[in-house]
């Protein structure tokens, strides 16, 4: 009898942005690896940090500077993570609260652009980007916004990165902004509003460190696009990994 599923085949290709921006900066070896792992989804338990990206999220679009809240907030999924036997659970939650709390240890040295209005990403959240046969999942963290000298609005969006060991490296920071605009101009946007690069950001829990839009972000988009045509025509092909169910 076949074991139990251990993957998700996803026919049609597909891959979040962040993963997107990690291929970009990749080596070839580690680009096989995350277009296999975006095509095949594994079903065993994966850390995460869902419910740490939406407290800091909160924390950022309201503009707090409560730094006890968070701090409040480690503590309770810190409780939560207490009252789990060793596991799991138990991990994610600990992940969550390590998240939060180095967080709250950075955001004091954390500037925002100058004049930047921060705002809830609201309902429903941003469709998926279609680019060149691959759909793109741009989860957006929080909202920017100010006027410009024109009396036009300057539109943005956050998304935040967190790794528990290493700060996040500024060549993938770069590439997720640079999509994260892209993307923004995609939804073609209200006359009077247009998203600014500056305004576009990446900010990494972990350092601290806030990486916009670069200068050549147009070009780039274009590498993202050639880059997805590419996954898109080798995605029937991918294998998967040695072992898996699917």
């Amino acid at each position: 009898m076949a074991g139990a599923k251990t993957h998700i085949r996803h026919d049609r290709p597909r891959i979040a942005a962040r993963d997107l921006a990690d291929y970009m900066a990749a080596s070839e070896v580690s680009k096989r690896t995350i277009v296999r792992n975006s095509k095949f989804e594994p079903l065993l338990h994966v850390a995460h940090h869902d419910e740490a990206r939406a407290v800091v999220s909160k924390f950022i679009a309201d503009r707090d500077t409560d730094l006890s809240w968070l701090l409040e907030e480690a503590g309770r999924i810190c409780g939560h993570a207490a009252s789990e036997p060793a596991g799991f659970e138990r991990d994610v939650a600990e992940r969550n609260a390590a998240y939060i709390e180095r967080f709250a240890k950075n955001w004091p040295s954390v500037r925002l652009p100058p004049r930047a209005e921060a705002l809830p990403v609201g309902e429903p959240p941003p469709p998926p980007l279609h680019l060149n046969g691959v759909e793109i999942t741009v989860e957006l963290h929080f909202r920017l916004r100010r006027a410009a000298r024109d009396n036009t609005l300057r539109t943005g969006a956050g998304m935040l990165r967190y790794s528990k060991n290493r700060p996040l490296p500024r060549a993938v920071g770069e590439w997720q902004a640079a999509l994260l605009l892209g993307s923004l101009r995609a939804l073609d946007p209200p006359p009077g509003e247009a998203p600014d690069g500056k305004l576009c950001l990446v900010l990494d829990a972990q350092s601290g460190a806030l990486h916009a839009a670069p200068g050549d972000a147009v070009r780039r988009f274009g590498q993202i696009a050639a880059a997805c045509a590419s996954i898109a025509e080798r995605w029937p092909t991918i294998a998967p990994p040695a072992g898996a169910v699917v």
